[in-house]
């Protein structure tokens, strides 16, 4: 029996010595970065138009010299790649701006992190109806979004175009109520985001976030009525993590190459100013 139980204990410390150069092998791999780890396969959801379009060009031209496999999942909505990352079904989502987070964190619960700006979609205004902002009618009906940046955004974008006049200090957070000077007696029709491209038949003019202007068609830099500004824009479009994985060398390695310029150039060739790399 004593023969046995040294035997026992040799046996289980060339083990636990084995274990252990196993596990630092794997630490020092890890600290290497996703570059050499052809495993790695990181779920993000999008929208499909640009961000889908631009994480496709990132997994076909960059992403495998990298040692980064991607499968992007694609949205129409701008609530559900949010609960799909809060319950851990996405590791990333790549289609909003950092106030709708903020906003959506605020109201929702959730804890979700923006960890890398990536490019604007210049909000614009469309008709097709009136040629500019001028020939719209008084009383015209502008169909806006109706989740509450986006919103606000919108009566920005026609307060800083001289259309309506907003309260001091509204923000990003400005709804109907802040409007204190409306000469043309708009009125405003809310609506979803993705559905503004569909109502353009039924109202007069409608504010449109650019993914879903684009994706209809419309070409912001040459068919808006007026368009946002970029210099100073807030709305930037980036990658968003879970809280806590922002640090993860896989998430690092996306940021990385988001905003490679070999995408910028990609963007801006693809896009022709409807969409604009950040930085």
């Amino acid at each position: 029996m004593k023969i046995r139980s040294i035997v026992g204990a040799a046996a289980l410390s060339l083990l636990l010595t084995a274990c252990g150069s196993t596990q630092s092998a794997t630490s020092d791999a890890g600290a290497a970065g996703p570059a050499e780890s052809a495993d790695t396969v990181l779920k993000v959801g999008a929208s499909p138009v640009p961000h889908g379009e631009i994480l496709a060009y990132v997994k076909d031209n960059l992403a495998p010299a990298a040692g980064l496999k991607l499968e992007i999942v694609e949205f129409t909505d701008y609530v559900q790649p949010n609960i799909q990352l809060s319950e851990g079904q996405l590791a990333a989502n790549f289609f909003q701006h950092k106030p709708y987070l903020d906003d959506f964190n605020a109201s929702k619960g959730t804890e979700l992190s923006f960890v890398t700006p990536v490019h604007l979609e210049p909000l614009g205004l469309y008709s097709k109806k009136a040629t500019d902002l001028a020939a719209l009618p008084s009383g015209a009906t502008v169909a806006v979004p109706n989740d509450a940046t986006n919103l606000g955004r919108a009566l920005k974008l026609l307060a800083d175009n001289g259309t309506i006049t907003l309260k001091e200090g509204a923000g990003t957070a400005a709804t109907e109520r802040d409007v204190t000077g409306n000469p043309k007696n708009l009125q405003f029709k809310p609506l979803e985001a993705a559905q503004l491209p569909r109502s353009l038949d039924d109202v007069d003019a409608a504010v449109i976030n650019g993914n879903y202007a684009i994706e209809a068609g419309l070409k912001p830099a040459t068919e808006a009525l007026v368009l946002e500004k970029t210099e100073g824009n807030p709305y930037v479009n980036g990658l968003v993590v879970a809280k806590g994985h922002e640090k993860d060398a896989s998430i690092v390695t996306l940021g990385k190459l988001l905003q490679d310029q070999k995408v910028k150039d990609f963007i801006a060739q693809k896009y022709q100013g409807s969409v604009i790399a950040a930085g």
